[in-house]
């Protein structure tokens, strides 16, 4: 057995906070503010908060607490609060990577401001991030498989002790990693079947399936990579200021791409969705009892790991704490050992391994075959 451990630290007033940087993000209309007492212009703030993510992500990917520490204001609780957060991320995604027989080769953000505003010591922004992660298996050094994550910051920067610098005072976001960052005891023969499994032929996927993948693949995330600007779609009601936005994405994809059509359980109408729409766990139990989806295989990560390979993109998964759904997500393909990724709202995911996350005791999985 080998023992993996991080530690886990969430509080109320955490979840209090992230909720109503949400409802900020979510219900303010973008805009970028004058910097009144600076000279800064807006390629300038942008280029200080690109480095700053850049900075982050090479502190994680070489495991360098010591810089990162640097990068906050540790000394008061905002930011020592932001530090340890992103210290617990950096030590889970190593112990994940053990897990999966990983080495990740890069992350790249591409951070866009939506507002400026000057506070207090310094100023605060709200910003949408796009994060790519690159990883390939050791078992197949060749074979590079990327991923993405959105994510939407409330972050506040204040003047460090040099000229011109600057320091983290606070941030909160929703972070797609913070579900369950508790890694216990995993046995080695996990890591020996994920490395031993071969890539998955995606020739025979349906047309129906393509589609609602291809929904997916639009509509994940709100931010932008550079390349591509996303938005969820404006004809429904986003609904993740409101309690969560995952169910009503997924509602979303088997109405528009998936052929299913709307019934007086499951519907949407007046910028309104039913519970069975827009609730995780009523949506899971409709589509079980419903017909319009069969189990594959449910319980902890090493009761269901080895079924999940027999998801087909378009399937979904639900992920229960304490025995009711909190999350479903939608499997869109494989990487390159046939590891089933997925795409999501809440915590926008696209392609990425879909345990990432939900790595404590006490998660159930459900792996449910869509009946497109």
């Amino acid at each position: 057995m080998r023992g993996i451990l991080v530690v886990k630290k969430t509080t109320i007033l955490r979840y209090l906070l992230l909720f109503l940087l949400i409802a900020a993000f979510f219900f303010t209309k973008p805009a970028i503010e004058n910097a009144l007492s600076t000279n800064y212009e807006k390629n300038q703030w942008e280029e200080i908060i690109r480095t700053f993510f850049e900075r982050r992500n090479n502190c994680l990917l070489a495991a360098d607490t010591q810089t990162l520490e640097s990068m906050y204001l540790t000394s008061e609780q905002n930011g020592l609060w932001a530090f340890e957060n992103e210290k617990i991320r950096l030590e889970y995604l190593q112990n994940w990577a053990v897990k999966q027989g990983i080495a990740i080769l890069r992350i790249q953000s591409c951070p866009t401001i939506r507002s400026i505003k000057q506070v207090g010591r310094g100023y605060a922004f709200y910003i949408a991030v796009v994060t790519e992660y690159q990883y390939r298996y050791s078992e197949d050094p060749d074979a590079v498989n990327t991923f993405k994550i959105g994510t939407y910051h409330s972050l506040d920067l204040i003047p460090g002790s040099e000229e011109d610098s600057w320091i983290i005072s606070r941030e909160w976001y929703t972070d797609p990693l913070s579900d369950s960052l508790d890694i216990t005891a995993v046995p080695e023969e996990v890591t020996e079947f994920i490395a031993a499994h071969a890539s998955t032929d995606s020739s025979g996927i349906t047309e129906q399936r393509k589609a609602a993948v291809q929904y997916a693949d639009t509509y994940w995330t709100a931010g932008s990579d550079g390349q591509n600007t996303y938005e969820y779609n404006s004809a429904y009601t986003n609904y993740n200021s409101l309690g969560g936005d995952c169910a009503n994405f997924l509602s979303q994809v088997l109405y528009e791409s998936g052929g299913f059509k709307k019934n007086s359980y499951w519907n949407y109408r007046g910028a309104k969705g039913s519970r069975a729409w827009i609730n995780a766990q009523n949506f899971k139990n409709y589509l079980l009892y419903g017909g319009r989806a069969s189990l594959i295989a449910s319980g902890d990560y090493l009761q269901v790991y080895t079924h999940a390979y027999a998801l087909l993109p378009g399937d979904i998964i639900a992920y229960a704490k304490k025995g009711k759904i909190t999350h479903v997500s939608l499997v869109t393909g494989w990487d390159s050992k046939g590891y089933p990724l997925v795409n999501c709202h809440n915590t926008d995911r696209y392609k990425v391994p879909w345990d990432l996350g939900w790595s404590e005791d006490g998660i159930t999985f459900y792996l449910l075959r869509v009946n497109y």
